[in-house]
C-alpha cells in the first residue's frame, strides 16, 4: 500500500512526462497515452529499485554527476519540445483497439529516458525512500524491497491509466487545428522545462 502511494506521488506532479502523456493521449487516444506512461513506469521502477536496495554506488554516481544529468535532461526536453511544436497535427479518429499497444511502443524508450534523466524524479525517489525508512524502520529483506518496488510501479501505472482514460473520454471534441494548439502548448512547456534545467545547471556550475 505504501509503495502504491509512493508511485502515485512520484508520477502525479505536473512535469515533462505528464505533458508528453497528455499530448499522446490527446493525439492517439488511450493506448497512445498509456504507452507513453509505461516508459515512466519502467523509469520509476528503476529509480525505486536503486533507492530500495540502497545501491549507494549508483545513487552517489547520480548525485556526483547531477549537473550532467540536468544538462542531458534539458537537451532531451528541448529536442522533444521543438519536435512537438513543429509537428504536423495528426488526430487518430478511428475506433480505438485498446487491446494492442504495439503501434505506440516507440514512445516507451523516450519517456523512460525522460524519467531517469529527470533530476527531480531521482532526488524525489531517494528522498521518499529515505523518509519511508525513517517511518517504518527500513526494509529488512530483499523480498520486502522487491514488493515495495513492484508497488511503486503499480501506483505509477494506476496514475497513467487514469490520466489516459480521462483524456481519451474528452478527446472526441478535438479537431486537427485544436490538436495543433495542444502540440504547441505542450512543446512550449517542454521547452520551458528544458531551459529551466539548463539554467539550473549553469547556475550550479558558477
Amino acid at each position: 500500500m505504501v509503495g502504491l502511494v509512493i508511485g502515485i506521488l512520484v508520477a502525479a506532479p505536473m512535469g515533462p512526462v505528464n505533458v508528453l502523456v497528455i499530448q499522446r493521449a490527446v493525439a492517439r487516444g488511450f493506448s497512445g497515452g498509456l504507452a507513453a506512461g509505461l516508459g515512466a513506469v519502467l523509469g520509476d521502477g528503476l529509480l525505486a529499485f536503486i533507492a530500495a536496495f540502497s545501491l549507494t554506488a549508483v545513487s552517489d554516481l547520480m548525485m556526483a554527476y547531477s549537473q550532467w544529468i540536468q544538462i542531458i535532461g534539458g537537451l532531451i526536453l528541448l529536442a522533444f519540445g521543438i519536435a512537438l511544436f513543429m509537428a504536423r497535427p495528426v488526430l487518430e479518429v478511428a475506433p480505438e483497439d485498446r487491446s494492442s499497444l504495439s503501434k505506440h511502443m516507440g514512445i516507451i524508450p523516450q519517456t523512460f529516458l525522460l524519467t531517469v534523466s529527470n533530476p527531480g524524479a531521482i532526488l524525489g525517489m531517494l528522498a521518499i525512500f529515505g523518509g519511508l525508512g525513517s517511518l517504518i524502520g527500513g526494509l529488512e529483506t530483499y523480498l520486502e524491497a522487491l514488493i515495495v518496488v513492484a508497488s511503486v510501479m503499480g501506483g505509477s501505472l494506476l496514475w497513467w491509466l487514469g490520466l489516459s482514460e480521462i483524456i481519451a473520454l474528452i478527446r472526441h471534441r478535438l479537431t486537427e487545428e485544436r490538436l495543433r494548439i495542444v502540440n504547441r502548448i505542450a512543446g512550449t512547456v517542454l521547452l520551458a522545462f528544458g531551459v529551466g534545467l539548463l539554467v539550473k545547471a549553469a547556475i550550479e556550475a558558477l
